[in-house]
């Protein structure tokens, strides 16, 4: 996932993916973010918590990663806890829209598909026509918790031409 990236994930283009977001920049910085060190775009440096380092130690440091780490929180919860709808209207009838198993680092795979299309996560929702909070529940490698269908899967392994059910 981008937030815990190891580097090395390109476009090609020949900007680099900011490894907070994963949008695609030409100019990224490093920045230390919750106790990361991280390839970020100039969108994501203000989480960069290195530059605000202060005599106070120990205790800013808590501070600022306890900040870093609600950070997170908030912007997950906009995504998945604010809006059940999706899942309570929707729903997925497993009878007819099968999650097929799926392959163990399917989540990594449409992650570095999606960058090396140059598509952000709402781009790629829209462009299928399906919900960004289904794409980012199988970027998180979390799609039958977030009762993503089979027919979601099918649709991103057909876009992004990349294998994620176990045959």
């Amino acid at each position: 996932m981008p937030k815990y990236s190891t580097g090395g994930a390109g476009s090609g283009g020949g900007g680099q993916a900011c490894e907070l977001c994963g949008s695609t920049a030409d100019s990224l910085q490093d920045a230390n973010v919750a106790g990361a060190e991280l390839t970020v775009c100039p969108d994501c440096a203000s989480h960069d918590e290195s530059a605000a380092a202060d005599a106070d130690g120990d205790a800013a440091d808590a501070d600022r990663t306890q900040r870093a780490v609600e950070n997170q929180a908030q912007q997950f919860d906009a995504v998945t806890r604010g809006d059940s709808s999706h899942w309570e209207e929707d729903g997925t009838n497993y009878e007819t829209d099968q999650l097929p198993y799926l392959v163990s680092d399917y989540g990594e795979r449409v992650v570095r598909a999606r960058q090396d299309a140059g598509l952000q996560r709402s781009e790629l929702a829209a462009e299928l026509e399906i919900d960004d909070a289904d794409v980012l529940a199988v970027e998180q490698a979390r799609a039958t918790k977030a009762n993503v269908g089979g027919s979601v899967i099918a649709a991103l392994e057909d876009f992004l031409d990349v294998q994620l059910s176990d045959d």
